[in-house]
């Protein structure tokens, strides 16, 4: 057994260790940044497919990603609606980013914030951290704690965790929208529907 209390749960990811937390989409497996080849290496997961970067809020990610000034505006626009929630944003990285979150294509990033009181209160301590679903790559996402101790024998999992109460949970991935440069493309829909232009202030 690998549950622990929240705050060993915090105090062991800023240590650099793989921890899995509820989020209002799918439970996440998470690492800092810098371990991100962690989270690859668990999962058995492909190079090619990226992992997210998420934050407590907006403010916190912005400096790993770069654009022009009415980039950034659109998509603070487009954050200021959706976030926090299961929107996901693919972005151009900024040097910032460890190339080890997006080893196939560190050009880009996916930044989040989600809506789930477990989550923002353990990103709000731990700062912006590498996640995704805690399964492994090409299985379906586990959405219970036992199922996750289970399946990772050595990722710290939440004791007594709000998990069962946090019926917000959807089991369904955030939706995934790519910045091209002049509209989102969707790379995955999930709950949000965006309009694949931006929008005019």
């Amino acid at each position: 057994m690998t549950q622990v209390t929240l705050d060993a749960l915090i105090s062991a990811a800023k240590n650099g260790q793989l921890v899995s937390f509820p989020t209002d989409t799918v439970p996440a497996l998470a690492a800092i940044p810098a371990n991100a080849a962690l989270i690859f290496a668990a999962k058995g997961r492909s190079q090619d497919k990226p992992l997210i970067l998420m934050a407590a809020s907006s403010s916190e990610l912005w400096d790993y990603v770069t654009g022009t000034q009415e980039e950034l505006e659109i998509w603070q626009q487009i954050t200021s609606s959706y976030w926090p929630g299961a929107l996901t944003l693919v972005l151009p990285a900024s040097e910032r980013l460890p190339k080890s979150m997006n080893p196939s294509d560190p050009t880009t990033i996916g930044i989040r914030v989600p809506n789930n009181t477990t989550a923002l209160e353990i990103l709000s301590q731990t700062g912006p951290l590498a996640t995704t679903s805690a399964n492994l790559s090409g299985q379906p996402p586990l959405m219970t704690i036992a199922e996750i101790d289970k399946q990772f024998k050595n990722v710290l999992t939440l004791a007594n965790t709000k998990l069962e109460q946090e019926v917000s949970a959807t089991g369904v991935p955030s939706t995934v929208a790519k910045w091209t440069g002049n509209n989102w493309q969707i790379l995955r829909q999930g709950v949000i529907q965006i309009e694949s232009h931006p929008q005019q202030s």
